[in-house]
């Protein structure tokens, strides 16, 4: 099949049960499904792009040559039941992995059912599958995540995916291959995404009576002996339909070179040869199984389908996180505990000494270290709780973080730290108005005033305490030339978070809070993730006015309208799991949506709320998410807010 670059708009695919000789592309869901992670995510598009790229150049410079270590796939399938028959056994499930794992290595009993004429290149893939071991938390898992559900059949709107929706949240994608299992709607088989959509949906989707296997089939025939999983599975891990999703017969393109050109699908057991778009004498190859064949007639994959999965796994491929998974691996009850204690000194512009509390048990330790802005770590083994770091850059922001290795196990890794090398004749500033670390030895402070100090050391908290009064209720806190990534929050006299900025960088921080109670009021600059430098300052004001401060005013909202008055808190900031979002809103807004992205741009949690006016709240669920910083945009018809939030665990 002559190359031609895709037009990316198939993300999820999926097939039909019944009717198959009527039915295209267009009948099963897939623009559907398009349309509604187009519209949830706008980057998705070229996401697809980028991966479709890199696969490009990574199969151009020969990175499928040669032999490679075969990767094993976490699975975690989860079991969504109406009914009791809805609620398949693990014998089945078992016998399901096991045919994925016969097809993905060409160790299929029909193997031997491929023509002559396709065998020479039909492919192991080099890719197996195991029933997770390890869940996310680390626990002991059977692999198997079984729920009742109100819901008598599922579609293509990725509802089973969601608790909220009668399903089941996907665990963590970097690290599992999520499998739905439930009653479909329709006549529909199974869906798959493909790489690059939203990591809250991305999997696979099939219907219960379609898992087995050859040996333990299940009750859909044909399509009992598990290749719906199979095909789908394919999907995820970035194979076509056979035939090309991107045009009308016989001008589609798949992008693998060693398929034969086809008009259309192929459903039954077609007779071979069956000839289609003058690709004789061999013809299509119907067996493959991107194909719509029954499942005792699907029996290959490809060299050049195995080229585009094995892609995924490259530096730089886009389920490259699977590698590392512990997803298959049995906890160990004698694994190391996590190091803590992590601390920096003699930090000059090109060293630094880090260190960390010794960990019972620990044979040696393995330390990570990258710049704050580096997206990959350099990472070396250390006998003792101490390692001289040279050749750094000057005036940068480093993270570490730390692994104990024992005889049996490692450790996670510690949750990272930061120090900033010195600058190169930069010049210093005091730290004015130390000790202030806690709320209750918070410095008072001037109101309007500039207050320039610095956080110039490891842990370093600095609280300042200021008054308003009858005449000037209104606040407004604000934090500027920043060296480094620093955010703020406001508490009130009991120390209730009222309020938290956590913009990015250097970005500056600030916080307005309009008709607030008469009282004495706390602001808290800290470094994020412990960043801190003893080489410059940053810049505090706290200001009341007896007039509203409008968030139209300032470069947090990129309307050109005011913003009515929002006071809203984010919390616990960080968090490992639950997110709480306080919103007040002075005017009634018609519509206010509030939206979680990852920093890939990917949306991952969506919320919308009617007539939102004074006390609204948002419980952001993030217990499946990745750890990482992610974006919370609110957003109304007044304005656009963005606010940082961490997930570390």
């Amino acid at each position: 099949m002559n190359f031609k670059q895709i037009t990316l708009l198939l993300v999820g695919t999926c097939l039909l049960l019944t009717g198959q000789a009527q039915i295209t592309k267009r009948n099963c869901g897939t623009m559907e499904h398009l349309q509604m992670l187009k519209d949830l995510d706008p980057v998705l598009e070229q996401n697809m792009r980028d991966i479709e790229d890199y696969t490009t150049e990574y199969i151009a410079n020969g990175g499928n040559s040669g032999s490679r270590a075969v990767v094993t796939i976490p699975v975690v399938v989860h079991v969504l039941y109406n009914t009791s028959a809805q609620n398949i056994s693990d014998a089945l499930i078992q016998a399901q992995i096991s045919q994925l794992n016969l097809d993905f290595a060409r160790l299929n009993a029909d193997a031997s059912s491929t023509p002559a004429a396709f065998a020479s290149v039909a492919a192991n893939t080099n890719v197996q599958f195991c029933l997770a071991q390890r869940d996310p938390n680390g626990n002991a898992t059977t692999g198997i995540v079984r729920k009742t559900t109100t819901v008598t059949s599922f579609s293509t709107n990725d509802a089973v995916k969601k608790t909220s929706t009668g399903g089941d949240d996907a665990w963590a994608s970097s690290s599992y291959l999520n499998l739905w299992v439930c009653n479909l709607g329709g006549g529909l088989l199974g869906y798959a995404q493909f790489p690059g959509g939203p990591a809250a949906t991305d999997g696979v989707v099939v219907l219960y009576t379609s898992v087995g296997s050859r040996n333990v089939p299940g009750s859909a025939a044909p399509y009992n002996y598990g290749r719906t999983a199979t095909h789908e599975v394919g999907h995820w891990l970035n194979l076509y339909h056979i035939w090309g999703d991107d045009g009308t017969a016989c001008t589609g393109s798949d992008n693998v070179s060693d398929t034969p050109n086809q008009a259309d699908e192929n459903y039954g057991c077609p007779t071979f040869p069956t000839i289609s778009c003058s690709n004789g004498p061999n013809g299509d190859m119907f067996m493959n199984y991107m194909d719509y064949t029954d499942d005792g007639c699907m029996n290959m994959f490809t060299i050049g389908q195995t080229a585009r999965i094995q892609s995924l796994f490259g530096s730089g491929g886009s389920r490259v996180g699977l590698l590392t998974s512990l997803g298959c691996q049995t906890p160990s009850t004698s694994a190391c505990g996590t190091p803590s204690g992590l601390a920096s000194s003699a930090i000059t512009t090109t060293a630094a000494t880090v260190s960390w509390s010794a960990v019972s048990g620990a044979v040696s330790y393995n330390l990570q270290y990258k710049t704050s802005a580096a997206t990959t770590w350099t990472t070396v083994a250390n006998a003792t709780t101490s390692r001289a770091l040279t050749g750094l850059a000057a005036g940068t922001v480093y993270n570490y973080q730390v692994q104990a290795v024992c005889s049996a196990a490692s450790s996670n890794y510690s949750a990272a730290s930061s120090f900033t090398t010195t600058s190169a004749g930069g010049a210093t500033c005091s730290n004015n108005y130390e000790s202030n670390n806690t709320r209750t030895s918070g410095t008072s402070i001037a109101v309007n005033t500039d207050i320039v100090s610095m956080l110039g050391t490891s842990g370093d908290n600095d609280y300042f305490k200021f008054t308003n009064t009858t005449a000037a209720k209104n606040i407004y806190v604000t934090l500027t030339n920043l060296p480094l990534d620093y955010d703020l929050k406001l508490y009130n006299s009991s120390g209730t978070t009222l309020a938290t900025s956590q913009n990015g960088g250097t970005t500056a921080e600030g916080i307005k809070y309009n008709n607030a109670a008469v009282g004495t009021y706390y602001a808290r600059v800290y470094g994020y993730n412990n960043a801190y430098t003893a080489s410059a300052c940053y810049t505090l004001r706290a200001s009341t006015s007896s007039t509203a401060f409008r968030f139209g005013d300032e470069e947090q909202n990129d309307s050109n309208k005011p913003m009515s008055d929002m006071q809203y808190s984010l919390y616990p900031n960080p968090s490992s799991g639950m997110v709480n979002l306080d919103m007040y809103f002075d005017e009634a807004m018609e519509k206010v949506n509030v939206r979680v992205f990852d920093m890939m741009g990917r949306e991952v949690r969506a919320y919308e709320f009617n007539e939102a006016v004074g006390n609204v709240k948002a419980n952001i669920d993030m217990n499946d998410a990745a750890n990482g910083i992610y974006h919370v945009v609110i957003s109304s018809p007044a304005g656009k807010e963005m606010k940082k939030m961490i997930i570390n665990r």
